[in-house]
């Protein structure tokens, strides 16, 4: 765990991949990016969270008033997040938009899966970085925050990010040590003066 930004109402953390942001319920996922965070800033409250299996940017509020201004920030759109994945295949088109409504998969959770009667609309802009033999390096931009939604979203169209052990084929789960996401860029307002915050973490793949 990196802090790469505490001032007097947020902070910004580095997540590893395989770490929770928030505690599990199995003893073992008890240790989590927000305990560690508190370690060091104790009034560090949750505002979003990254699967366990992502790794990249967190955003923490210190204080509930600053949860909540940052939360709606969240909800209105108003916090712009940037990943970077590596895809199976080759995307035909350079850039592209998937407007998929998802819904927990009740039975098989907690997967998420694409529902046209009653799943909630659900938009990412994806930009190809570079194509290799038979892979597509993407830059993922969503418009919402739907629960795996790029992981869902990617395999829907037929290109699942390597590593996922979710929503992947056997053969894409062989592919990486690891889910091959990562929260890239993470832009926003500073909830006290207005100013424009700009982070950006290393993608490790």
């Amino acid at each position: 765990m990196t802090l790469l930004h505490v001032d007097d109402e947020l902070v910004v953390a580095e997540k590893a991949a395989g770490l929770p942001t928030v505690p599990g319920r199995p003893a073992e996922l008890h240790d989590c990016l927000w305990q560690r965070v508190r370690e060091a800033v104790p009034d560090a409250l949750v505002v979003h969270r990254l699967d366990m299996a992502t790794s990249g940017l967190v955003l923490f509020a210190r204080g509930l008033a600053v949860q909540r201004v940052l939360s709606a920030a969240f909800a209105t759109r108003r916090v712009h997040k940037r990943y970077v994945a590596v895809v199976q295949g080759r995307l035909r088109d350079d850039a592209g938009t998937i407007e998929l409504p998802l819904g927990a998969d009740w039975p098989n959770r907690p997967r998420q899966k694409v529902d046209t009667e009653r799943g909630k609309p659900s938009t990412t802009h994806y930009a190809v970085l570079e194509r290799g033999a038979a892979t597509t390096r993407l830059q993922l931009e969503p418009r919402t925050g739907r629960s795996h939604q790029l992981r869902v979203h990617l395999a829907a169209i037929g290109h699942p990010i390597l590593g996922d052990t979710l929503y992947g084929e056997a053969d894409v789960q062989r592919a990486a040590p690891r889910l091959l996401l990562h929260a890239a860029g993470l832009a926003l307002a500073h909830p006290r003066d207005g100013r424009e915050l700009t982070f950006e973490s290393p993608v490790p793949f």
